[in-house]
């Protein structure tokens, strides 16, 4: 079976290009404000409701701090802080939980009532979100040549012999031409079809009897092993922890957080 060959999308408007990743990014917030809002009003939340325009712009500039800072810590490279690529999803999902906290207490309003329906969207935004790493061929996995087997060419980086050797650690037979094309897994479409299934799941229970908070529980655990499971198909080069990555040992920590949110969330709420 051949593999996909994928090529970078992008746009150009007037002097201004913009790519696909930039465009999934900015549509997976639009769409995290939309589920946040009109769940909070149907829940009669209006004060929550009507502040999330700048709590999202509060999580929009939390995430790409954070998101940055964090490749800065893995690459060791201050100088990564102001490059175009190298953004970390769970970087910038700390990076954004703290604005978000320190805006939310500014207003003087609930965090838990907010969060509840916060996990709803950011599954939502997470599973649009990715869909702009594969538009530009970045975060793909290890070598793989089975079904939906990809190549990036002109990815970010490419998915050649020598950047996979190089930057992720990945070993090839003796001789291999390092300007050869590698197909790998599409992790990117992994996790857009893992997040729109957490997506279904916490829009499902959005209806709980649980106390605010419980909801945002649940997501920190599908959202650990979602991620858990993911890193296992990635090309990556951050195994500090034995087999497992810094990514893993983090979504470990969040899913047994979440576990004691959940069980202290758990009473009725009035």
């Amino acid at each position: 079976m051949s593999p996909i060959v994928h090529h970078p999308t992008s746009f150009s408007l007037g002097p201004l290009e913009l790519t696909g990743f930039g465009l999934a990014v900015l549509a997976a917030f639009a769409i995290s404000q939309i589920i946040c809002q009109r769940e909070l009003w149907r829940r009669g939340q209006n004060a929550e409701a009507e502040a999330i325009p700048d709590i999202v712009m509060a999580a929009l500039i939390g995430t790409l701090i954070g998101a940055k800072s964090y490749y800065v810590v893995l690459t060791g490279d201050p100088g990564a802080f102001f490059s175009r690529g190298g953004f970390v999803f769970w970087g910038g999902f700390m990076g954004a939980v703290a604005l978000c906290w320190a805006v939310i207490k500014y207003k003087k309003l609930d965090f838990l009532r907010i969060a509840d329906v916060a996990g709803i969207a950011i599954a939502a935004g997470y599973a649009v979100g990715r869909t702009g790493c594969w538009a530009v061929g970045d975060d793909y996995g290890r070598p793989w040549n089975g079904f939906l087997a990809t190549q990036f060419p002109e990815g970010a980086p490419p998915s050649t012999v020598g950047v996979m050797s190089s930057m992720f650690g990945v070993q090839f037979p003796e001789g291999s031409d390092p300007a050869s094309v590698v197909a790998v897994h599409p992790t990117q479409l992994y996790e857009t079809v893992m997040g729109f299934g957490m997506f279904v799941v916490l829009w499902a229970l959005r209806k709980h009897p649980h106390k605010a908070g419980w909801l945002f529980g649940l997501y920190l655990i599908v959202a650990g092993i979602e991620r858990f499971v993911v890193e296992f198909f990635r090309a990556k080069d951050d195994r500090f922890f034995g087999p497992l990555t810094a990514a893993q040992v983090i979504a470990i920590v969040l899913a047994v957080l979440g576990t004691g949110v959940m069980a202290a969330r758990r009473q009725t709420a009035r």
